[in-house]
């Protein structure tokens, strides 16, 4: 693989077969990392309270009926 230098970037190279730009900061990629990590952990927990919510909605919503069912059959 053969790098250029980026003028002013000097933690990134490109590579001449493919054109691509690399990072060459480990410590950068790290981090990188990291935060993606930190990105997608959250979104699982966004989507966990979401299905939660639904469901809680749900739950509410089938009381409901059975409370007005309940009132009917009382009512006769």
């Amino acid at each position: 693989m053969s790098l250029l230098k980026i003028k002013e970037y000097p933690n990134l190279k490109r590579d001449k077969n493919s054109n691509g730009v690399i990072n060459i900061n480990k410590t950068q990629y790290e981090e990188y990392k990291i935060i993606k990590a930190r990105i997608s952990a959250r979104e699982k927990q966004g989507d966990e309270i979401r299905s939660a919510i639904k469901e809680i909605n749900n739950l509410k919503a089938e009381l409901r009926e059975i409370k007005n069912l309940i009132k009917e059959v009382v009512k006769k």
